[in-house]
């Protein structure tokens, strides 16, 4: 929804903060964000589409974005009505292969190449001549200006320089904080959707763990007597017990670690709430991530076993050994 005038674009093209490349050209490009409905691969029904993202760039842009890669196809021609999508885009709407055809904004697009952003959310845009998408969705002006700082050093000076020029009525964000703000909404509803199936299937999990130890006991009365009668003491019964639950939740622990693994292999593709375009990405399994993960079955273990260990260590030798 934001909107940058041509003029103010040009303000802040000749700002000091700009970088300069060795062509001595402008690190600077003038973005232009729409919103196209596309209707999805294996989807039948006509009426059911979802909101793609189509940014309008300039040459440079590719070269401000170092981790956007053609993998098929060619880059479009400047000035024409040619366009490339993203990875994301091709393999989850119709229409979006190599050569295909769009028809939006009263004029036929043809998709020349896709190309791959990583785990960026540009995988899940089409990109086309920033002119020729103003023209035809009648945009007079840019919705966003994209600028290299000789060293990130320099961006306090950058944002000052903007926000304090009365000719200017803009705002100044980092590229990586604006996308964050943008996916805050989502990013929240995840954490609330996965710290609530935690909490459901740890309870399920602790009851479990419990059951599966307190049969263990109900086994091993014999050999707690025995143990007993040989001089271990209640201290030693309990350390036994709760390693042994610690050893079922690491094992528990790593089988899930290890099938977990195989989402990577997934694209998850979903409605950015705060955008309303569509979105695809991808977990990604970081050392953090996997302590974190091998810590909750140890806490689980220990929350299961921790009741049944006590009571193998409260039992009396003479009943234990009469249970035999």
């Amino acid at each position: 929804m934001s909107s940058i005038e041509r003029n103010q674009a040009a303000i802040v093209e000749m700002l000091p903060q700009v970088a300069i490349d060795e062509h001595g050209r402008r690190l600077l490009v003038k973005e232009a964000v729409v919103l196209i409905a596309l209707q999805k691969r294996g989807d039948e029904q006509a009426a059911s589409h979802s909101n793609v993202v189509v940014r309008g760039v300039e040459e440079k842009s590719l070269s401000l974005r170092p981790q956007v890669k053609l993998i098929s196809g060619r880059m479009f021609r400047m000035g024409s009505s040619e366009i490339i999508v993203g990875n994301s885009i091709a393999k989850g709407f119709k229409g979006v292969g190599l050569q295909g055809t769009l028809n939006w904004g009263m004029r036929t697009w043809t998709v020349m190449g896709v190309f791959d952003a990583g785990n960026t959310g540009f995988s899940s845009e089409i990109w086309g001549d920033v002119d020729q998408v103003m023209r035809a969705f009648r945009r007079p002006v840019y919705s966003a200006v994209i600028f290299k700082l000789p060293s990130p050093g320099d961006f306090p000076a950058a944002k000052k320089a903007i926000e304090t020029d009365p000719r200017l009525t803009l705002e100044t964000k980092q590229e990586t904080r604006y996308y964050l703000d943008q996916s805050e909404m989502m990013a929240k509803f995840l954490r609330i959707l996965g710290l609530s199936l935690t909490v459901i299937f740890s309870i399920g999990a602790v009851i479990g763990a419990m059951i599966t130890m307190y049969s263990a006991v109900a086994n091993r009365i014999g050999e707690i007597g025995t143990m007993r009668a040989l001089g271990f003491r209640r201290r030693n019964i309990l350390a036994a017990f709760l390693a042994e639950s610690l050893l079922l939740g690491f094992i528990g622990g790593a089988v899930g670690l290890f099938f977990a693994s195989f989402m990577q292999l997934i694209t998850v593709s979903t409605v950015n709430f705060q955008t309303f375009s569509e979105l695809a990405f991808k977990f990604t399994l970081t050392a953090p991530i996997v302590l974190q993960a091998m810590a909750f079955p140890l806490v689980i273990g220990l929350s299961g076993g921790l009741l049944p260990a006590f009571r193998a260590s409260r039992m009396n030798i003479v009943e234990a050994l009469r249970a035999a």
